[in-house]
């Protein structure tokens, strides 16, 4: 189905692998194209509840693959064309992303493990913001979401200094969520894949929604929004079985409805 990346699902959790492992999983073309039409799929497959994105091989993604870069080229066209379609679709998505950095993430790379709601890291991995080294400034809505993650200081720094932050940095800066050590890191992106994808991920859609748009609407506004979106949450039929499971002392079952 796919040329450049594999997506597969287990219990629940869909998996999405970016397969170009000889050139350390550098964009193309088709490959933004496959993850854009992935996402979109799996966002409208009622049996996921959670989306794993990770890179074959030993490194996520070492963003642009120069090779296919035409200096003639535009490159706000290409940002247009390929990479906003694929941001956009991760930004609308409800349910879970989390980035399985097993390697390092660089350039674009870095932008697209920045858009996951969740960043495990493999105690191998790394993140470096390239775009400097190529006289090119961060894209892929790498500078929306990176000072929001760690501030305004260290969001500069990082992009303009563009040296390598290595995981356990990337863990004391906010960056990461957790660190694995390699030996373990698969086993633990599944468990915690596994764990996301049995909580009600209704309540998860509406929680995402609600902290992006803190960041725009006024206070008042934002308190409207907060109530329609606990209106509808309540209205769940896994509300209902939290309110029950309390209620009956036991571990609730959510069906993510």
């Amino acid at each position: 189905m796919y040329e450049t990346i594999i997506q597969t699902v287990k219990n629940s959790v869909s998996y999405i692998t970016l397969s170009r492992p000889s050139k350390l999983n550098a964009f193309t073309g088709k490959m933004n194209s496959e993850i854009t039409k992935a996402i979109k799929q799996v966002e409208k497959n009622p049996d996921v509840r959670c989306i794993v994105i990770t890179g074959e091989g030993r490194a996520f993604c070492s963003g642009q693959d120069l090779e296919g870069v035409d200096q003639g080229m535009d490159h706000g066209d290409v940002l247009r064309d390929l990479y906003s379609p694929m941001m956009k679709a991760l930004s609308s998505c409800g349910k879970p992303i989390i980035a399985a950095v097993n390697g390092v993430a660089a350039g674009a790379g870095m932008s697209l493990a920045l858009a996951c709601d969740f960043r495990l890291l493999s105690d191998k991995a790394s993140f470096l913001q390239a775009f400097i080294h190529v006289g090119l400034v961060p894209d892929s809505g790498n500078l929306y979401y990176l000072p929001k993650l760690i501030g305004h200081a260290k969001a500069l720094e990082l992009a303009i200094l563009g040296e390598k932050v290595r995981a356990e940095e990337a863990l004391s800066l906010g960056l990461a969520t957790r660190v694995f050590s390699e030996e373990t890191f698969l086993a633990n992106v599944e468990y915690f894949a596994e764990m996301l994808a049995s909580k009600p991920t209704t309540s998860i859609a509406y929680i995402k929604d609600l902290t992006k748009s803190s960041w725009n609407l006024s206070f008042d506004s934002y308190l409207e929004k907060e109530a329609l979106s606990q209106r509808a949450a309540g209205k769940t039929a896994d509300h209902l079985e939290g309110v029950k499971a309390f209620m009956e002392k036991r571990n609730p079952v959510f069906q993510g409805k």
